[in-house]
């Protein structure tokens, strides 16, 4: 990344899209806007536009076509903390992945966002 992980604390870091075909998505993104792709298994792909990554996940693309926005925290707890206490809502618990861990949450509009560290 080149900068300091820390430097990220609760900034966004991370863009994920719901697509029915990845290959397709892959195919559209990279011809229009010269992104290149990493795999990590067929229901998941990582883009990279040169400067920022996101990901294409296989499942049912979000009818307002809407991204999932993720977030870097350097605490997962006291983040989770102080999103439950003004009025958020954990909707997916903590769980790993390769590269660390992250959770799932509704801020007071409904929209879901997500948090991740690498620890």
């Amino acid at each position: 990344m080149g900068e300091e992980i820390s430097n990220l604390d609760r900034t966004i870091n991370y863009v994920e899209f719901k697509v029915a075909d990845i290959a397709r998505a892959r195919e559209f993104y990279g011809s229009v806007f010269g992104w290149t792709f990493t795999d990590y298994g067929p229901d998941y792909c990582e883009f990279s536009d040169g400067h920022m990554k996101g990901g294409f996940e296989t499942g049912v693309p979000d009818a307002g076509g809407g991204a999932l926005v993720v977030l870097y925290g350097n605490d997962l707890d006291d983040i989770q903390k102080q999103i439950e206490t003004a009025g958020g809502a954990i909707v997916k618990p903590v769980f790993e992945f390769p590269g660390g861990r992250r959770f799932h949450f509704t801020d007071l509009d409904g929209y879901e966002l997500a948090v991740w560290t690498k620890s």
